[in-house]
């Protein structure tokens, strides 16, 4: 996987194509850029320190930095990592699944862009993020659209290898982080982009 968004990174636009045929467009170019309004949302509910996973570039961990947040970027991609510390902010290539600095103690997690996504299986992340998270520690999740709903398989870029992938719609996300031990706080949208807060209760 890491390879192909380390391709994926070097172009403006490119696609993300599911199981079952579905194409959904990556806004790269938005990776690269300054944070926007939408992205502003998410960054108000980041509080105290913050673990961005799948942080890509870097432009919300830099933002991060940049108001005095403790903040960490995780990406698995090398040209990630690369371009976050060119940009100013700290990041460490790995996977959320492997060990993590200061696991445990995190006041948030940050699973932009669509990174609900990661390891094809929405359920487990959020495991995975419980154990990240310090007491009364919260996921800020952007999420698709209203009648998305949850689809879990597999996915690429290009023509690039396969690799575990999930959608998780707004409509879904109810369902889904009750059983994972969360509870939503918090939601919002902007620009066609939609967001929750989820916390532990």
């Amino acid at each position: 996987m890491s390879a192909a968004f380390d391709d994926a990174l070097a172009t403006s636009h490119c696609w993300l194509q599911l199981d079952g045929g579905q194409r959904h467009e990556l806004p790269v170019w938005r990776w690269h850029a300054e944070p926007d309004e939408a992205d502003e949302l998410m960054l108000h509910r980041c509080q105290g320190s913050t673990l961005d996973v799948g942080c890509g570039p870097g432009r919300l961990t830099r933002a991060l930095r940049e108001r005095g947040t403790v903040a960490l970027g995780i990406d698995t991609s090398p040209r990630a990592v690369q371009l976050t510390e060119r940009r100013g902010g700290i990041a460490l290539r790995q996977s959320v699944f492997e060990p993590v600095p200061l696991e445990g103690s995190w006041q948030h997690v940050l699973l932009a862009d669509g990174n609900v996504g990661i390891g094809g299986d929405p359920m487990a992340l959020l495991g995975r993020v419980g154990e990240l998270l310090a007491a009364g520690g919260t996921a800020i999740v952007e999420v698709g659209p209203p009648g998305t709903g949850l689809r879990c398989g597999h996915a690429r870029i290009g023509s690039g290898p396969l690799f575990p992938w999930s959608v998780l719609g707004a409509d879904a996300v109810a369902s889904l982080v009750t059983g994972a031990g969360f509870e939503p706080v918090w939601d919002s949208s902007h620009d066609g982009r939609w967001f929750v807060e989820l916390v532990r209760p």
